[in-house]
């Protein structure tokens, strides 16, 4: 066995590889950018090595920088992790150069299945059944219209050296296909450095279920089941199970034998994961095979009690596979839920920031949380935003979707805006609680996921007005220890009065609704009011936002944490953010920007798509921005004028950033 690795990636699968080397005695060295110097990662290994700025390509994308610090640490092998270059061939040619093992298949095989246009063709050959479709060399924009219409719409146009669901586009008319072809190659060369794409038939309702598989460097071959990864938003996996529901013994094994088939192909070694786009009839055809660990492995592990990265580790150094096929069987059922800094009512927009406030669910037997940050860390805007993978497990699926919804519910995170409101909102759908799932269920539920607001009830407002009550009463507190008098109440916050009842306001911002609570002291605590709702309240602990209050005799538990003048409630499983409206502090209501499109996060303008000094309609495409390797279209807002755009193509801006000048055309 190796006696230390090099981890050639970071965040949570980093952290997840270092966590199985340290229990099997192995050190470990990990690479960071500049950006990442502090990174939970970093502080885990043994060791760490600096290889370049933050961008992506100049440092975990740099085959030298990473060879060269596993050289000078003298690490034995590399694990490469996913994304990055887990993937990349001459990445594993330079490993077997330099003489360090590579942790994962070798190089014929991530050559054979690296392409999606050249794997298809094997499969065919190892008669894996394929979706139809245009996978050849042939990368004429008009050639490959003539193939899509041939098709049939709607078609489907994949990066062919992509993954993650970057470089993809549906396309479900004639005249729109050149337009997506061409975003989806610059999104391809962006991300993969290629922009060779093939274009199949968009099957309707499909399921998308994937086989992880296993070979070592003996020729033994195992599947580890399937897991089903359905649930997606702009092919982006979301929620992941495993088993799949409603999957038969008969077609398990069927597909299990087409995916170790698949493997046996190319003479895989290691693990690797052969995705399959499934029919409601249960008819399936291959995807496509990556070569590496996967996101969601975690859901196989749970399910099998199994610890894929020791496996990857054992057959990287030479040992047979740990079991046969026939040892292999399936214990309960595992969900996992990803966590991501986004906004999904924002389109799903990424978010950075200070992680201010991080609370993730305890780790149990049947809790399990992957995450690369802590509290106190940053989502940088270079690379994916998750947060964190949430893995549930139960003795099925019923059960195991309780607990997901427990764990969500738990789960606090302050300092960038987050999804996981959205997912309590995805798992408590009808269609996902009856496993009656497709990869098009997101946009199925629109109405429930994406719900109108509501106004605010009187519940968490009376929360807010306690949390904020207790907290100057703390800091009263603390400056009448360190005053002369203290027990002046003129060092109180008791809201004291000479012959007047103890009584004040407190103003919260909802939106753009402006509450206010009524607080009356009393001997017992507080009576509060707001609108036409009362309510008798005490305040049993309050300790740095964590809050034990009784409101009409009801004992409720809550944490409130304040970011600037936003407060965030976390109650009775849900969360509501409400701004404290400060008497104190002048406001300066009214102020808005003025002839310009704002950038709605940190990116690199990549292309500008009309002319100034012209007018434009309504939704016509404006500008490209790219982040986090994902391209966002600005659009008009309205038909105008484009007066002059503010950046170049290639300038990087930051959020809120004041992008083009433009005058709407008064109606």
């Amino acid at each position: 066995m190796f006696r230390k690795i090099l981890i050639a990636n970071r965040g949570e699968i980093a952290c997840r590889v270092i966590k199985t080397a340290k229990r099997m005695g192995i050190q470990t060295v990990a690479v960071y950018s500049e950006a990442d110097a502090n990174s939970r990662h970093v502080r885990l290994a043994d060791e760490a090595v600096c290889i370049g700025p933050a961008a992506a390509k100049e440092s975990y994308l740099v085959i030298e920088h990473i060879i060269r610090a596993a050289q000078v640490t003298g690490a034995q092998a590399i694990h490469p992790g996913y994304g990055f270059l887990s993937e990349n061939e001459a990445f594993c040619e330079a490993c077997d150069k330099a003489g360090i093992v590579f942790i994962g298949p070798p190089v014929a095989a991530i050559h054979a299945m690296g392409s999606k246009s050249a794997a298809k063709s094997l499969m065919a050959e190892a008669h894996v059944p394929l979706t139809p479709g245009y996978h050849g060399d042939n990368q004429d924009p008009d050639y490959l219209k003539i193939q899509a219409d041939d098709i049939g719409y709607p078609v489907l146009i994949k990066a062919s050296a992509g993954g993650g669901g970057k470089g993809m586009r549906l396309v479900e008319r004639a005249e729109d296909f050149k337009e997506a072809l061409a975003s989806c190659q610059r999104e391809a060369v962006s991300a993969f450095g290629d922009q060779q794409v093939l274009v199949e038939k968009y099957l309707v309702r499909p399921r998308h279920i994937e086989i992880q598989v296993f070979g070592d460097q003996h020729q033994n071959y195992v599947y580890l089941f399937e897991r089903d990864c359905s649930v997606q938003r702009r092919h982006q996996k979301v929620l992941e199970e495993a088993p799949a529901p409603h999957m038969d013994e008969q077609r398990r094994a069927a597909m299990g034998k087409a995916a170790v088939d698949a493997a046996r192909a190319v003479g895989y070694v290691g693990a690797g994961t052969v995705e399959f786009i499934v029919n409601q009839d249960g008819t399936f055809y291959f995807m496509e095979m990556n070569t590496r660990l996967q996101v969601e492995h975690p859901v196989t592990e749970m399910i099998t009690g199994l610890d894929l990265v020791e496996w990857q580790l054992r057959v990287a150094a030479g040992e047979p596979l740990p079991l046969k096929q026939e040892q292999l069987a399936i214990q309960g059922h595992a969900i996992e839920a990803r966590i991501y800094a986004e906004d999904p009512d924002k389109g799903f927009l990424p978010s950075t920031g200070k992680l201010i406030h991080l609370r993730p669910p305890a780790d149990t037997a049947h809790v399990r949380v992957d995450t690369g940050v802590e509290q106190g860390d940053a989502i940088s805007p270079f690379y994916d935003p998750m947060i964190a993978k949430l893995i549930v497990w139960d003795k099925d699926r019923e059960r195991a979707l309780a607990r997901m919804h427990q764990a969500l519910a738990a789960y606090q995170v302050v300092g960038v805006a987050n999804n996981i409101p959205f997912l309590l909102r995805l798992i408590a759908t009808q269609s996902f609680a009856q496993a009656d799932l497709d990869t098009s269920l997101i946009e199925r539920e629109q109405a429930s996921l994406f719900p109108e607001a509501q106004a605010i009830a009187a519940k968490p407002l009376f929360i807010a007005a306690l949390a904020e009550l207790s907290k100057q009463q703390h800091a009263a507190m603390q400056v009448a220890k360190q005053s002369a008098e203290p027990v002046s109440p003129w060092n109180s916050a008791n809201a004291w009065r000479v012959n007047l009842p103890a009584q004040r306001e407190l103003k919260f911002r909802f939106g753009d609704t402006l509450k206010t609570v009524q607080v009356t002291y009393t001997q017992q605590g507080y009576t509060l009011v707001v609108d036409d709702q009362q309510s008798a309240a005490s305040v049993i602990a309050w300790d740095q936002g964590a809050l034990t209050l009784v409101l009409d005799g009801s004992r409720i538990a809550a944490t409130v944490v304040d970011l600037h003048q936003e407060r965030h409630l976390f109650a009775d499983e849900q969360v509501w953010v409400v701004h404290y409206v400060d008497p104190l502090q002048i406001v300066a209501e009214g102020a808005a920007l003025q002839g310009g499109l704002i950038a709605p996060m940190p990116g690199k303008v990549i292309a500008l798509l009309a002319e100034p000094n012209s007018q434009v309609e309504k939704g016509t495409p404006l500008l490209i921005l790219e982040a986090m390797k994902m391209e966002h279209t600005i659009r008009a807002p309205a038909a105008g004028l484009l007066k002059a755009y503010r950046f170049a193509v290639g300038d990087q801006v930051s959020d809120g950033a004041d992008l083009v000048e433009f005058e709407a055309i008064k109606a």
